[in-house]
């Protein structure tokens, strides 16, 4: 571990950065979003109507009759579950007729019509899940063991940078998806009149501050990847 080498500078290891970075932003979007959704949670609808219904009335007037809306407790826990068949909307989108929630359950539709269209990303971000969640689970435990076990050189640390690759590809998959949904949503709700003009750059503002979240998540998830790679294929290499 000598000077400036494999990413440590006397005895620092500068590639720290690069996690305190993803950090950074991390928090920075997640401060975002929590604000733009506050903010707008406080601005009513003119149409009066809460999350739920708007959700109904979205999915009827796509066609969709077999998902279910139903009501999630906690905070921004709104999510599509195509398994279930269910929409489900937190307890701040579900029965308020703010902006910020007729928005966020206009995002969720946009997913369930997106799996009724045969939307290709969200084929294969579905078809990444079980492989991302298992490798970013295992990926950490092999490397470590594979240094105590063999050293840089063994495979086992190799896989374990793969398996990590395998989390951050779904992390990239994800991005489209959301903003498509995102897309789809705002497209509907000014359509079916359900949000004035007015309305829609406001939801617009809400939407867009969630797929900030998602960004993060990639960038964070791209510039830990680059640090494996720094730490440990640099090392591998020089051996």
């Amino acid at each position: 571990m000598g000077y400036g080498g494999y990413g440590y500078y006397y005895g620092f290891d500068w590639t720290y950065i690069l996690v305190l970075i993803g950090v950074v932003i991390s928090m920075a979007a997640s401060a975002k979003v929590n604000s733009t959704f506050n903010r707008y949670s406080r601005t009513w609808a003119s149409c009066g109507i809460t999350g739920a219904e708007a959700a109904r009335r979205i999915l009827n007037a796509q066609g969709i009759y077999d998902v279910t809306v139903r009501h999630v407790a906690g905070n921004l826990t709104d999510h599509f579950d195509p398994r279930s068949k269910t929409v489900n909307l937190s307890d701040a989108v579900y029965n308020s007729s703010s902006i910020s929630a007729i928005g966020v359950a206009a995002h969720e539709c946009g997913h369930v019509i997106q799996d009724a269209r045969g939307y290709v990303p969200l084929k294969i971000r579905a078809s990444l899940v079980p492989v991302a969640n298992f490798g970013s689970r295992l990926a950490m435990p092999l490397i470590i063991l594979g240094l105590i076990v063999g050293g840089l050189g063994s495979p086992m640390v190799e896989i374990g940078i793969i398996m990590f690759s395998l989390a951050v590809l779904f992390q990239l998959v994800t991005l489209p998806v959301e903003f498509n949904a995102s897309a789809r949503a705002l497209r509907i709700l000014g359509d079916s009149y359900i949000l004035n003009n007015q309305e829609v750059g406001q939801a617009r503002k809400v939407l867009g501050a969630a797929a900030l979240t998602y960004v993060a998540a990639a960038a964070a998830s791209i510039l830990q990847l680059l640090r494996l790679v720094i730490l440990f294929g640099g090392r591998r290499n020089d051996d």
